[in-house]
């Protein structure tokens, strides 16, 4: 059992905490499984010796070594490509498939694109491959954006961090498993075609997964009223939270999210084109999209995704040689970074805040950064001779490359997804949402492109290159970001109205006050425990 604090911004039935809200959390984030798999076992199976022989990608020559770098980049970039295409796509996917069925639409998209990459070989050429790397990444655009979107609108405003933060934990199992598999194929699979495209066939558990648990998530009730369905929101939001329809709690609730839609239609309008309308004549809601994206671009600005997509070639500028120990050595990064997501998810996210848990992992991140890459520009290990065995140095230069990770994995991975899936409103969400995604995407289709070139010229350069885009994030999180935890989402805008740095104080401070002077029945229901009216929005521990 473990015991995780709830701080809640009124007095909340235990109810509301139930099962069913962590479990369509959890089949809903068999996307970002899907997502985390195919963004980390590419890398890796570029580096298998019998992926590079069935396409002719040899590596001897300086010649060999600049085709193989071009290759690649195509490979991974034309993922990213895809990526960005299905996040745009995701708005429109959206709001006539709704969360429930759109995640089934791409997850059938991205299965498609995984059997396209199964039969490619030297025969059919790598066009195949590249338009079954298009069209998966296509269905990941897409669950990139809906994903986020369906969790923070079933979820208590007390447990959204944590609940969008169960996406961040699938992306890292997903990775974790794509980091590994081609260490372990190394190993115990023999010298053939079939080492590959078990790697690539891997892609249809999670793909099959998603389609399948879509069927059985209940839809949201926030997009159900967007869509003028009002009765059938109100029996989802009961079966979310596990409440009766007339019960104070969930009527109050469902008031405030007809009140929020009727002020948000009022504003900008009904359809399609309505609220993409709405979007860009409103200063506000570009403000609160730029603040997004920019979180993006700082998040990729750490490096994450150069390492992600090439992480043999990474610990290979740092002195690692050969393929296993490669593959050993990104199998270990790859652990690192899921235990990080996971004290995230359990421990930090809800409890200390976005804007703490960015700051400090930028500074952690960035002197490890600086750390290694002077290492590299005094030690110059890319000189050394293949098999030659890591110095203390290099061993050093590793060790920090791990404490980057420690920093990196509970605080900017997860967090920039957390805040933009949390601050639009409702009837501009799904727009904002595959804006912010597509973000995400087309950063990492420019680091994927750069990555190969960047090592190949900059050398040591590309740590401090990195290392400084960390220690630029710090003042800008600091001055520029409002904190969002335990924030209602039908509050973001009260929260943007204010000065970021006090913000979030001022609203859990009305919040409290209001708590305090709403009457007791409005609230009181044998639901809730003994002395939970007194305690008004104190924390309070909840058992899971």
């Amino acid at each position: 059992m473990v015991k995780l604090t709830i701080q809640e911004d009124r007095p909340t039935p235990k109810e509301v905490y139930n099962w069913k809200v962590y479990t369509y959390a959890c089949l809903a984030c068999w996307a970002s499984v899907m997502i985390g798999y195919d963004s980390a076992f590419i890398g890796t199976s570029l580096a298998l010796q019998s992926f590079k022989d069935e396409f002719g990608l040899k590596t001897g020559t300086a010649e060999e070594k600049a085709r193989f770098n071009d290759l690649s980049a195509n490979i991974v970039s034309t993922y990213q490509g895809g990526c960005a295409a299905g996040a745009l796509c995701s708005y429109f996917v959206g709001h006539y498939l709704g969360r429930k069925w759109g995640l089934f639409a791409c997850a059938l998209v991205f299965c498609v694109g995984a059997v396209l990459q199964v039969v490619a070989s030297s025969s059919t050429g790598l066009g195949i491959m590249y338009a079954g790397r298009f069209i998966v990444g296509w269905g990941v655009g897409v669950a990139s954006s809906l994903t986020p979107i369906y969790v923070a609108e079933i979820s208590p405003a007390a447990i959204r961090g944590r609940l969008i933060g169960i996406y961040e934990a699938g992306w890292q199992i997903g990775a974790v498993v794509g980091f590994w598999i081609n260490y372990g194929i190394n190993l115990n699979i023999p010298y053939g075609n079939k080492q590959w495209h078990i790697s690539f066939a891997v892609q249809l558990i999670p793909g099959g997964m998603l389609a399948l648990s879509a069927i059985f998530l209940s839809e949201s009730p926030r997009w159900l009223v967007y869509k003028g369905r009002n009765v059938q929101a109100r029996k989802n939001l009961s079966n979310i939270r596990n409440l009766p329809e007339d019960h104070p709690y969930l009527m109050e609730e469902m008031e405030e999210i007809e009140v929020a839609h009727e002020r948000d239609q009022l504003a900008g309008g009904a359809g399609l084109w309505g609220p993409i309308k709405t979007l860009f004549r409103s200063p506000e809601y570009l403000k609160r999209v730029g603040i997004a994206v920019s979180l993006f671009a700082m998040q990729n600005g750490t490096g994450i995704n150069a390492i992600n997509y090439y992480s043999p070639t990474v610990f290979k500028s740092i002195g690692v040689s050969g393929t296993n120990t490669g593959l050993l050595t990104t199998g270990i990064f790859g652990l690192i970074k899921f235990a990080g997501a996971i004290v995230w998810l359990l421990y930090l996210v809800d409890r200390f805040g976005r804007k703490p848990l960015l700051i400090v992992g930028a500074a952690g991140g960035a002197i490890s950064m600086y750390y290694i890459g002077a290492y590299i520009a005094i030690a110059k290990p890319e000189n050394n001779p293949p098999g030659t065995k890591l110095s203390s140095g290099g061993i050093s230069a590793i060790a920090f490359f791990y404490i980057w990770t420690c920093f990196y994995g509970p605080t900017w991975n997860g967090t920039p997804w957390v805040f933009g899936a949390e601050v639009m409103p409702t009837f501009v969400r799904a727009a904002t949402q595959s804006i912010i995604a597509a973000s995400n995407w087309l950063f990492a289709f420019a680091i994927a492109r750069a990555t190969p070139y960047m090592f190949q010229d900059m050398k040591y350069g590309v740590y401090l290159f990195f290392a400084s885009f960390m220690v630029v994030s710090i003042p800008i999180v600091y001055f520029i970001v409002p904190e969002t935890a335990h924030i209602r989402l039908e509050e973001m805008s009260d929260l943007f109205a204010l000065p970021p740095r006090k913000a979030h104080g001022i609203i859990m401070s009305r919040n409290r006050d209001n708590a305090n002077d709403r009457p007791a029945t409005a609230i009181n229901s044998e639901s809730f425990n003994e002395g939970d009216d007194e305690k008004g929005v104190e924390s309070r521990n909840e058992y899971v």
